[in-house]
């Protein structure tokens, strides 16, 4: 299959489909091609750009102003133009994502758990957290108790602080005594993940690009709005599942688990199409100051490295 048909059935695929979310996709675009390049675009790129994927310009202004009014993204208005960006809140939540997107799944675990015990926050604190802890990929085992091996501290204390529960809640280390009990852990895993959902999820996108990536392979030269198509999409997808992901280490994984194998999906796909997707972004969308300015040079360490592949 060429390329430009094996993106026009990703298309034709994602606008099928009866949740297709405009929000969610202006998130990815957001994350992946302009937070990196200053954060803030003028809303007329923005239609043109989500144009390409069947989305219709009511429906990017009426996601537009719902996030914003989530407190997603903050306008400023220049003239009669309007430019989006990232607020302070989007901007920390889509750093704390980019570090699980584009970064290698966990390979090495010392056999270490954290516990927190929520029960010393009120009811509406307690059920906030936990709600902040579950995308930070904790697991609930009890009531108010949570477990995750080894997650990043400094976004579970930030957590907790933002909840009023520095002086409330507990919080515990724990280590697993032995290998011999590694059965008993998958079965705890299994139990408080819902890991068979999220496993389905990276099989179901493997389906979906290998025959893309197969294209790319064989495609003499590529379209920067074809990279850009792809780009966006592949990133779409696997963010959608990975930020359900709770990145456990493999000791915790069903045997034939296909997280690693979707990563690298994803990742050999970026590497192809991330320079010629970027030309579509310097072609085409705008800022208040005229183009887009250069990725910030931390763009260049997602996925191991881009710097040494771009042409």
């Amino acid at each position: 299959m060429p390329i430009h048909q094996a993106t026009r059935k990703l298309i034709e695929e994602f606008n099928a489909r009866p949740t297709r979310r405009a929000s969610s996709l202006i998130m990815t675009v957001f994350g992946d091609s302009f937070a990196p390049r200053g954060g803030s675009v003028w809303l007329g790129s923005l239609i043109r750009a989500l144009g390409e994927f069947g989305i219709s310009e009511r429906l990017v202004r009426t996601s537009v102003f719902r996030l914003s009014r989530d407190g997603w993204l903050e306008s400023q208005s220049v003239g009669r133009r309007s430019y989006y960006g990232l607020t302070v809140d989007g901007a920390l939540r889509f750093h704390q994502a980019t570090q699980r997107i584009y970064g290698e799944p966990r390979q090495r675990w010392r056999g270490e758990w954290c516990i927190v015990l929520l029960a010393g926050l009120a009811p509406a604190a307690r059920d906030a957290l936990r709600k902040d802890m579950i995308w930070l990929g904790f697991g609930s085992i009890g009531a108010g108790l949570m477990v995750h091996p080894e997650p990043d501290r400094a976004e579970l204390d930030d957590a907790i602080a933002r909840h009023g529960g520095t002086e409330a809640v507990v919080v515990l280390g724990a280590k697993s005594g032995s290998v011999r009990h590694d059965h008993m852990l998958r079965g705890l895993a299994a139990k408080s993940w819902n890991l068979a959902d999220i496993d389905a999820r990276y099989a179901a996108f493997i389906a979906r690009f290998r025959p893309v990536c197969a294209a790319l392979r064989r495609a003499h030269r590529l379209e920067p709005l074809e990279a850009f198509l792809v780009r966006s999409l592949a990133i779409q997808e696997y963010r959608r599942i990975l930020l359900r992901d709770p990145q456990l280490p493999p000791p915790l994984l069903p045997a034939d688990w296909h997280g690693l194998a979707a990563y690298r999906l994803c990742r050999e796909l970026y590497l192809v199409v991330y320079a010629d997707a970027d030309r579509y972004l310097d072609q085409h969308i705008e800022t208040a100051a005229g183009p887009l300015p250069s990725p910030a040079r931390e763009f260049y360490d997602r996925f191991g490295g881009l710097r040494r592949n771009k042409s």
